[in-house]
């Protein structure tokens, strides 16, 4: 396990949702502070503000490709790209775990058990971003 990982899984028992303890346990390598991305990633949990859509942890790591590596101007050529390494992330993800969409993930929501799905998720979530970061 890596150390990302393990400090995703520490922001998650801490309490922080899923997006959050991403994007938190990379934000030394992101030009953010730990703060600001603390409130970014706020609304993501749950799968985007708990709809149970795009799951957090993936959503995060979208979050930080775009920190690190996105585009302030338009660029088609860096566009397809950028994009093209995103789709890596979320396919290694969901070849994992069969799917990106929290819902799917958390069949029932409502199990007690599902935060150490989740906890799992977002650990894996950071091992995936921290080989592209």
């Amino acid at each position: 396990m890596s150390e990302r990982s393990k400090s995703a899984g520490l922001y998650f028992d801490k309490g922080y949702n899923c997006a959050q303890s991403v994007l938190l346990s990379f934000a030394d390598e992101l030009p953010i502070s730990k703060e600001e991305a603390a409130k970014l990633a706020s609304s993501f949990g749950g799968g985007m503000a708990g709809m149970h859509e795009v799951c957090g942890a993936v959503s995060a790591m979208f979050m930080a490709m775009g920190l690190k590596s996105g585009l302030s101007v338009p660029d088609a050529a860096a566009k397809a790209a950028h994009y093209a390494k995103l789709n890596k992330l979320a396919e290694e993800f969901k070849s994992d775990f069969g799917s990106v969409i929290c819902r799917d993930l958390l069949k029932d929501k409502e199990d007690p058990a599902r935060r150490l799905l989740c906890r799992e998720y977002v650990k894996r979530a950071a091992e995936i971003l921290e080989k592209e970061i």
